[in-house]
């Protein structure tokens, strides 16, 4: 008898054991540093890469992880090839129709770089400045609306780092980008000593991690997995690894 009751507990943990490691495969692009990018051995890694694999963790499963071009990133979800993707994804009305979003797991505004000397406090204060942006970016969309589109005092660049090199050997005396972007700039480049001004009329945007229309199931289990990583200060020494110790405060999991 106690044989078998012995067998029967290693059955069930065995059982449980493989329910538990069901293995999910996630898309993420490769070209957007610091949220996700290939290292040297063509491995993903980056923010990203380092909050789904917390949250697997959370929630006891596998994932495999797998670059995915951003063109048609979404319909890899709809196709099955993909279960999950995470990808500095804003969370938007129109993609909304196409998949679920989890929770947002980072705020995704736009934020003005400046150097630590400076004395713009504000969007307005940046009308009688040369101010970079990455062109056609958000922030170009911004800075236009403040300057006129056709102004001559927007400086419209390929990607951040070089708008921010130009900030630094001044060229430009205010930068607009992604705060993602630029908070790990300036946390890899400290001896440049950049700063930014937030600005109310900036829109508050967040990304999110998406997964197939109707897949309830998927996405509540990488809610609960949020909301652990967030509660137990997994999000937090993340957060403040990639880019500094001003974690933000999410909305309500």
């Amino acid at each position: 008898m106690l044989r078998k009751i012995a067998f029967i507990g290693v059955a069930l943990s065995l059982f449980v054991g493989s329910v538990q490691a069901e293995t999910y495969v996630v898309g993420s692009g490769g070209t957007y540093r610091p949220f996700e990018y290939e290292n040297s051995q063509k491995q993903l890694e980056g923010f990203d890469i380092d909050i789904i694999k917390a949250v697997a963790k959370a929630e006891n499963f596998d994932i495999r992880l797998v670059n995915t071009p951003w063109e048609g990133i979404f319909a890899t979800l709809n196709s099955g090839d993909r279960d999950i993707i995470i990808s500095g994804i804003t969370i938007t009305d129109k993609r909304q129709k196409m998949v679920d979003f989890s929770a947002p797991y980072f705020p995704a505004e736009q934020s003005i770089v400046v150097p630590a000397s400076s004395t713009i406090n504000s969007l307005a204060a940046l009308k009688t400045h040369k101010v970079g942006v990455v062109n056609s970016s958000t922030g170009d969309i911004v800075v236009s609306d403040v300057l006129g589109k056709n102004s001559t005092d927007i400086k419209r660049f390929d990607n951040t780092p070089l708008m921010l090199q130009e900030l630094y050997e001044d060229g430009i005396s205010a930068a607009v980008g992604d705060v993602g972007v630029v908070k790990y700039y300036i946390k890899t480049h400290p001896e440049k000593k950049f700063t930014l001004v937030p600005d109310a009329k900036f829109e508050r945007q967040y990304f999110g991690i998406a997964v197939a229309k109707g897949n309830d199931a998927l996405r509540d289990k990488i809610n609960a997995g949020l909301k652990k990583i967030i509660a137990d200060g997994t999000y937090a020494k993340i957060y403040s690894t990639w880019f500094d110790n001003n974690v933000p405060t999410l909305p309500a999991q």
